[in-house]
């Protein structure tokens, strides 16, 4: 049985604005990943339970491809294509859900229409320090993902009988992605309960993990050999590692939305490397995506050294300047932030 964890006041308000309600605008981040998705077409799908005129989902930028194959996915609006229809979209909301994200700032270009939205707004996150720009915050920083906070919140509202296949594939795979599938962050009973209980709605966890992890385009698994053979760096006597890509290495091997998904978890499969990072060029600014295991913090790496945050072992930042200065940000904060001195005694 799943403990109960959601507010109960907080959850009478949001039924009240589910059932009186016309029409439903979800939102996420920017390069909306596994967790994004996956929690947006969740609650999108449960939403429809509702007879209710008009609910839709609405993204910065696009998504990886190996995101697609989710019930819903092809009626996502991508604002970035879209502008308009998504602003208008938006303005005419009712409720607007703001999933996956803790600050504004994340929606990227989307976030004046949003903070011009005068409809009831709901904050659905599990990322630490939420913003204050939402009327109902439902945010816990101890769920593995969103998606997982999804499922207690409809279960929250009684509603668990209305969750059918397409929602539970959908929350099952924003689960999975963000945790590694089920490598870290993930160290709770209760989230193999609710696997548990999201099989019981027909979904197939094998296939699930097929389509997302190990259906790749062929410039996607030459990039991921590239950055193995050619770009990863080892620090041993840091027990770190890191790689970066510039936008040129990118563009030569035909880089799309996603095909570097996942691949910061990889130099964590070495042996002794506890922290890894992954730095990457973009049009005005350099990404970091930060990974760790066991006790090192990397989220407070990522505040102290590029203006980022995150979870414990999953986190990000950005840097304004040359990539080399990024790089060297990145080693001198090694020098002062020793994954070593992060060991259980």
């Amino acid at each position: 049985m799943l403990s109960k964890i959601i507010d109960g006041d907080k959850i009478h308000k949001l039924k009240t604005y589910i059932e009186k309600g016309d029409k439903f605008v979800i939102v996420t981040h920017e390069m909306p990943d596994g967790d994004a998705i996956g929690s947006s077409l969740g609650l999108y799908h449960y939403l429809l339970s509702y007879d209710k005129k008009s609910i839709k989902v609405i993204v910065p930028n696009n998504f990886p491809a190996f995101l697609k194959w989710m019930p819903g996915a092809r009626d996502i609006v991508i604002y970035e294509q879209y502008s308009d229809f998504a602003t208008q979209l938006i303005k005419d909301a009712d409720v607007l859900f703001c999933l996956d994200f803790n600050a504004i700032k994340r929606v990227g270009k989307m976030a004046s229409a949003v903070i011009a939205s005068d409809a009831r707004m709901v904050m659905i996150d599990h990322h630490p320090d939420p913003e204050d720009f939402c009327k109902i915050v439902l945010s816990y920083p101890e769920m593995s993902s969103t998606s997982e906070l999804i499922f207690r919140i409809i279960c929250a509202l009684g509603d668990n009988d209305t969750i059918e296949k397409d929602a539970a594939e959908c929350i099952y795979t924003g689960m999975m992605t963000d945790t590694g599938s089920f490598s870290y962050s993930s160290n709770n009973e209760g989230i193999y309960i609710i696997i548990s209980e999201l099989i019981k709605k027909g979904i197939d966890v094998n296939e699930i993990y097929r389509k997302v992890n190990q259906v790749y385009s062929e410039s996607r698994l030459r990039l991921m050999g590239y950055v193995l053979y050619e770009k990863m760096k080892i620090y041993p006597e840091k027990k770190a590692a890191m790689f970066v890509l510039s936008q040129e290495e990118l563009n030569r091997f035909k880089y799309k939305s996603g095909d570097t998904e996942g691949f910061v978890n990889l130099p964590l499969s070495i042996d002794g490397i506890c922290f890894s990072a992954f730095i990457r060029e973009e049009t005005n600014l350099i990404k970091l995506s930060l990974r760790s295991t066991g006790d090192f913090p990397c989220n407070q790496f990522a505040a102290a050294y590029f203006n980022g945050g995150g979870h414990k072992n999953a986190s990000g930042g950005e840097f304004y300047g040359k990539t080399e200065d990024a790089v060297k940000v990145f080693e001198d904060g090694l020098m002062q932030f020793n994954p070593n001195n992060f060991e259980k005694s």
